[in-house]
C-alpha cells in the first residue's frame, strides 16, 4: 500500500506540475496559433522585433509598416521587452528574434555576453531633446559647477540612455562626480528621478521627455545639457540576427525598403504620425506632440552617406563606425570594460553596409525619397563683436588635456596636436555650441608677457582645429588670460604638483544666453 501511495503521489505531483506549466505557456501557444492562422502572420510568415517603448522605435511597429509588409506576404510583431537587453540579445541570438533595437552604447555593454548576436543594419534615430541634464540653478548653473563640488546629488535611471548621457558628459567634460558620485539616487525610471529633484532630495537628475519639459516647467530649474544639442552620441540602431543575414538577406530587404517607406510616409504626414502615436501609447495628441520632439530619425539617404559613408563616389564619413569607437572610449573610461570588448577592436565587426548600399543605389525605382541628398542641415554660425562673445554664457569645459608646447613658445608639438585632436573628437558631438580657446600660464614671470602667451598659444591651438578639422570661422574665439585665470589647489596637493597644472589651454562652449 505504501509503494502504491508514493506512486500515486507521484503521480498527481507530476500532474500539478504538468498543468503549472501548460498554464504559463497555454496563452503564448494560443497566441502564436492565432497569429499563425490569421492574416497577421503572412504568406511568408512573421517578422518579429525586439523593442521597447521608446518613441523612437515607433515608426517599426506602426499600423503604416504593418500595412506594408503585409502586402508584401509578411505579418510583424513587436516584442516590448521593457529594455531587458540581456533577454533582447538572447533571443536575437538564438534567432527567435530576427531583429533587434538598442542604442549603440546598449549593444556594446550588453552584447558582448551572446557575441554581438548579429550586425548592425542601419541606423533609426537620435535622442535630440529626448533626454537632459537638469538642475536647480541656485546650486549649479553649469556644467563646470559640478566640477566645483564632491557632494552633489544625482538622481538617474541606471542603464537607460540617459545613463550614457551621464558617462558621456562625465568623460568629455571630466566630472569624475558624475561618475562615481557617493550621494547617486538610482530611481526606476524618469519619473521617480524628476520626483527626487522637486522634494529636494536630488540637486541633480537626468530625465527623458516628457518629464525634462515638466522640470523646466518648473521655476529654478534650469537644463545643463539636453542632447538637442548633441551629436552622435545616443543613436538607436537596428540589428539582424546573424541566421537571417545569411539565410535570409531577401527579407532583409524587403524589410527595409518597407520601413523606410514608411518612414517617408509619416514625414509626409504629420498629422498621421501624431494621431498614430496618441493611439499606441493611449495618450493625448499634446504629448504625442511632445514626444516628437525628442526624436530625430534618420532617412535611408542620411544612412547611406553619413553613417555608412556609401555613395555613388564610394565611402566618405562614417558617423557609424565613428560612434562605435566613441561609445567605446566611454564605457572604458567609465570603467564598464577593461579592455575594448568589440571583436578584435574593430567596429566594422560589427556593422553590415551591404543592404543600406543596395536600397541607396536602388533609390531611382524603389520611390521612397525623392533624392540622394542628406536632408540634415549644418548650423551656420553669424559672426559677433567682441562685446556679444562676453556676454556669451558658459556651457562647460571639455577636459583638459595636457596640450604640449615648444619650451617658452607658442609652437605645437606633435604630442599638443594629438592632444587637440582628442578634444575636437570630443568637441563633434556637441555642434550646437560655440567654442572659446582660453590660454592660461603659471603664476611666475612678467604679467604682460604671460598674457601674450597665453594669447599666442590659445590663437596656435584655434589655427590648428580650424585648418585641420575645419571648424567654422565664425564658431571659435582664441582669448588669452595670463596667470589671472588659476585653478584651485585640490587639498593635499604639492606646490609642484599644483604649478605644473597652471599652464594649460582650455575648450570651452558657451551659447547665446536666453
Amino acid at each position: 500500500m505504501k509503494k502504491h501511495a508514493k506512486l500515486a503521489f507521484i503521480i498527481v505531483l507530476v500532474g500539478m506540475v504538468a498543468a503549472g506549466i501548460w498554464r504559463a505557456i497555454e496563452p503564448k501557444l494560443s497566441d502564436i496559433a492565432q497569429v499563425d492562422t490569421s492574416d497577421a502572420s503572412g504568406k511568408k510568415g512573421t517578422i518579429i522585433i525586439g523593442v521597447d517603448s521608446w518613441v523612437g522605435y515607433f515608426p517599426l511597429c506602426s499600423p503604416q509598416l504593418k500595412k506594408r509588409l503585409r502586402r508584401a506576404d509578411y505579418g510583424l510583431k513587436c516584442v516590448d521587452d521593457a529594455a531587458d537587453y540581456q533577454d533582447r540579445f538572447k533571443k536575437l541570438k538564438k534567432s527567435e528574434y530576427q531583429f533587434a533595437v538598442a542604442t549603440v552604447d546598449s549593444y556594446i555593454l550588453n552584447g558582448e555576453d551572446y557575441d554581438y548576436p548579429g550586425p548592425v543594419i542601419s541606423v533609426i534615430d537620435e535622442s535630440k531633446g529626448g533626454d537632459a541634464i537638469v538642475a536647480w540653478k541656485d546650486k549649479y548653473a553649469t556644467l563646470d559647477d559640478l566640477k566645483k563640488d564632491n557632494e552633489f546629488a544625482l538622481a538617474y535611471t541606471p542603464d537607460s540612455p540617459s545613463h550614457h548621457l551621464i558617462k558621456s558628459v562625465a568623460s568629455h567634460f571630466d566630472i569624475k562626480n558624475l561618475r562615481d558620485g557617493g550621494r547617486h539616487i538610482k530611481t526606476e525610471g524618469s519619473a521617480a528621478a524628476l520626483d527626487a529633484l522637486l522634494d529636494k532630495q536630488a540637486d541633480v537628475a537626468v530625465l527623458w521627455e516628457p518629464e525634462v519639459s515638466k522640470a523646466l516647467s518648473k521655476k529654478g530649474i534650469v537644463r545643463l545639457l539636453g542632447t538637442e544639442d548633441t551629436k552622435q552620441l545616443i543613436v538607436d540602431i537596428l540589428i539582424a540576427s546573424q541566421r537571417v543575414v545569411k539565410n535570409e538577406p531577401d527579407l532583409i530587404k524587403v524589410f527595409l525598403k518597407e520601413y523606410f517607406r514608411a518612414l517617408k510616409y509619416y514625414r509626409e504626414h504629420q498629422d498621421e504620425l501624431v494621431e498614430d502615436i496618441a493611439d499606441h501609447y493611449g495618450i493625448r495628441k499634446k504629448q504625442s506632440m511632445a514626444l516628437l520632439k525628442g526624436v530625430e530619425w534618420v532617412t535611408l539617404s542620411q544612412n547611406a552617406e553619413s553613417w555608412y559613408g556609401v555613395s555613388a563616389a564610394g565611402y566618405s564619413e562614417e558617423a557609424l563606425i565613428t560612434t562605435i569607437e566613441s561609445a567605446v572610449d566611454v564605457l572604458l573610461e567609465n570603467e564598464d570594460f577593461d579592455s575594448n570588448p568589440v571583436p578584435d577592436e574593430d567596429p566594422y565587426r560589427l556593422t553590415n553596409s551591404r543592404f543600406i548600399n543596395e536600397l541607396y543605389n536602388d533609390i531611382g525605382t524603389t520611390g521612397f525619397t525623392t533624392s540622394g541628398k542628406s536632408t540634415s542641415s549644418q548650423l551656420v554660425f553669424k559672426p559677433l563683436s567682441n562685446e556679444q562673445w562676453n556676454s556669451l554664457e558658459t556651457i562647460g569645459s571639455l577636459k583638459t588635456r595636457h596640450i604640449v608646447f615648444s619650451s617658452g613658445t607658442s609652437e605645437l608639438t606633435f604630442e599638443g596636436k594629438q592632444e587637440i585632436d582628442e578634444q575636437v573628437a570630443d568637441l563633434k558631438h556637441y555642434p550646437n555650441f560655440r567654442v572659446e580657446v582660453r590660454g592660461h600660464t603659471g603664476l611666475r614671470g612678467n604679467k604682460d608677457a604671460n598674457i601674450a602667451l597665453s594669447m599666442e598659444r590659445a590663437d596656435a591651438v584655434l589655427r590648428y582645429m580650424r585648418i585641420t578639422h575645419g571648424l567654422e570661422e565664425n564658431r571659435v574665439r582664441a582669448v588669452g588670460f595670463g596667470s589671472g585665470k588659476p585653478l584651485k589647489k585640490l587639498p593635499g596637493e604639492s606646490k609642484r604638483r599644483y604649478n605644473s597644472r597652471l599652464p594649460r589651454v582650455e575648450i570651452t562652449l558657451v551659447r547665446e544666453a536666453y
